[in-house]
């Protein structure tokens, strides 16, 4: 078992900051932490997926429009996002779970971090 600490990655917010912190999805519930092991997404109550590192299989910076801001999704793609720029897309396989308030298909998960690139470099799978 490995022992370093995660490294963990803000989301990055924008104009609707302050309205996802009143509904407990701010920078304060919610993080992207990438350790040896595991990637632990979380963005407050709304949305929480533990992913065994092993399972990604890219991650890359994606741009364009968004189909929202917090948490959408179906299918196994899921967009966790608090701006619409940032934007990382993590390909997964085989699929994980998540959960929201019911647990979920994850094969594909796209977020928006303060630091897109340091995430794909500490991936290293882009």
């Amino acid at each position: 078992m490995n022992t370093t600490a995660p490294r963990v990655f803000a989301f990055r917010y924008g104009v609707f900051r302050l309205l996802l912190t009143v509904l407990g999805m701010g920078p304060g519930l919610s993080r992207v932490a990438l350790g040896a092991d595991t990637l632990h997404v979380r963005m407050g109550w709304a949305f929480q997926a533990k992913v065994p590192r092993d399972r990604i299989t890219s991650a890359e910076a994606v741009s364009g429009l968004v189909g929202g801001i917090g948490v959408h999704g179906w299918g196994g793609r899921w967009l966790v996002n608090g701006a619409a720029s940032g934007l990382v897309k993590i390909t997964f396989e085989p699929a994980g779970r998540a959960r929201m308030v019911i647990p979920v298909k994850l094969t594909q998960l796209t977020v928006s971090l303060e630091d897109p690139d340091g995430f794909i470099a500490a991936v290293g799978k882009s």
